[in-house]
């Protein structure tokens, strides 16, 4: 009796420290998508989390910045500790410009706003304070004709260090 009683004591101990190791509070780090950009991800409670980011693309003639934030819900997938999934919906901008030289003075840019749902997973490592994300992120974007309307291809993978 005192073996089983010690067993699932060690056993609740081993479930209980990996299931505290697998949530953080804060993270920081790349979000590899459309653009590229900084993440700042940041939990309210268990479930609510705000990301912010802040990209940058640069192509021959465009030039490109996106400020943006999204409140995310997160819930566990039971059966594999440390991962969650997500869904949630926020709002960005977008700062560009298009100079083509090549173009006789084709030059100009434009602000455009922008609604963005999300759908994603993310994944908490237990023993290194790491996370890692991959979601889909549809976006509506109004403004310039440049850079206008629904954009379905947007998303990113995203990694980040971890605070508690």
């Amino acid at each position: 009796m005192k073996k089983l009683i010690f067993t699932l004591a060690v056993i609740f101990c081993c479930v209980f420290a990996a299931q505290s190791q697998s949530d953080y509070k804060t993270a920081i780090g790349l979000r590899l998508g459309y653009p590229a950009a900084i993440s700042l991800k940041h939990f309210l409670n268990e479930k609510g989390a705000v990301e912010a980011f802040v990209g940058f693309r640069g192509y021959t003639w465009v030039r490109l910045i996106n400020i943006g934030a999204m409140y995310q819900h997160h819930s566990p997938i039971a059966e594999v500790p440390g991962l969650k999934w997500y869904v949630g919906g926020g709002a960005g901008v977008w700062l560009w410009t298009y100079d083509n030289d090549y173009n006789f003075g084709a030059d100009y840019g434009n602000l455009n706003i922008g609604v963005m749902g999300c759908l994603g997973l993310d994944y908490k490592f237990a023993e290194v304070p790491v996370n890692l994300s991959v979601d889909w992120v549809p976006t509506f974007i109004v403004g310039d004709a440049y850079y206008n309307g629904f954009g379905a291809g947007y998303g990113a993978l995203s990694a980040r260090y971890t605070f508690r």
